[in-house]
């Protein structure tokens, strides 16, 4: 018996890197998978049915059942197919794990609009494209039934979005979106019996690899920390009924190392009793912002992984 005996799941991104170990892990626990990719180069462009295929092949070879799927997720035709596919073809859904996405890194005053857009469409709004047609589907099954569908999305985001990084303007303002929107949406979909999570992963793919350099090297007699399926198991244990009770929450997975991410909280605190000015504000400053020594902290963390 598998975690997901009976269930079907959406993958998008699935060609390669993380979303394929996800859609591979899924299938391995029982789950039909609509795999879908786009086949774009890393940066976005181009078309290539070839990747979800092998992934779809290497699940119907090991025993198991999987659909292609190329849609663009970012398109809200396409994100509609993509639900309704799985719901047509293979009978439902059950879990939809939102991955897909691309890069085109430059700092902020060298970015164009074009480099801008692509990213934050394919990750934000390819993520609320999915989640809008798949919480759609949801609502209507549980008010038909008058039950609980039990259902999950587990998004990605990233520790370029939750910490900054320089160099991805566009790539952190949507993770960091989307970490957001896991919150949201998980609050909006819970009476409907939806969970809604999101990862932070640290994982060896095409994305990464370029500018990793040594810093994901195995070393020998070490397990592969870096390895995608490192990241799957922890999405699927989100996406399982092994988490139930679990939702709204950003777990990142580097390597052994799982961590439970809390988002932007109150950090000091300064009052008054009349209306703020420039000079009430002055007043406060080291109250706000200076370390207990009167030194003012650096306002970056270190340098995060993707």
């Amino acid at each position: 018996m598998g975690l997901f005996d009976g269930k079907v799941a959406v993958v998008t991104g699935a060609g390669r890197g993380i979303g394929r170990a996800e859609a591979l892990l899924l299938a391995a626990e029982g789950a039909k998978v609509v795999v879908n990719d786009l086949g774009g180069a890393a940066s976005g462009e181009g078309r290539d049915q070839t990747p979800a295929q092998q992934v779809v092949d290497e699940i119907v070879a090991a025993g198991g059942t999987a659909v292609a799927n190329y849609d663009d997720v970012a398109s809200w035709a396409g994100a509609e197919n993509l639900i309704g596919q799985a719901v047509d073809e293979l009978g439902g859904l059950d879990v939809l794990v939102n991955n897909a996405g691309i890069l085109r890194d430059k700092m902020s005053f060298s970015m164009n609009e074009d480099e801008w857009d692509l990213v934050v469409n394919v990750h934000l709004k390819g993520h609320f494209c999915t989640s809008h047609f798949a919480g759609a589907h949801w609502r209507e099954r549980s008010k038909q039934t008058g039950q609980p569908v039990e259902a999950t999305i587990v998004n990605t985001t990233s520790e370029s979005g939750l910490y900054g990084n320089a160099g991805q303007v566009n790539y952190a303002a949507a993770k960091a979106g989307i970490a957001s929107m896991t919150i949201v949406v998980a609050r909006e979909l819970e009476r409907y019996g939806v969970r809604v999570n999101a990862i932070a992963p640290v994982a060896r793919t095409r994305l990464t690899e370029a500018v990793a350099g040594e810093y994901m090297t195995v070393q020998e007699g070490d397990f592969d920390r870096f390895a995608p399926e490192n990241v799957a198991a922890v999405a699927c244990w989100l996406a399982s009924p092994l988490a139930r009770g679990v939702s709204g929450q950003v777990v990142k997975v580097q390597g052994g190392v799982v961590q439970l991410l809390e988002g932007w909280r109150p950090r000091t605190e300064a009052t008054a009793e009349k209306p703020w000015t420039i000079d009430g504000v002055e007043a406060v400053r080291d109250e706000l912002f200076a370390d207990s020594d009167g030194s003012i902290p650096p306002f970056f963390f270190p340098s995060p992984g993707r």
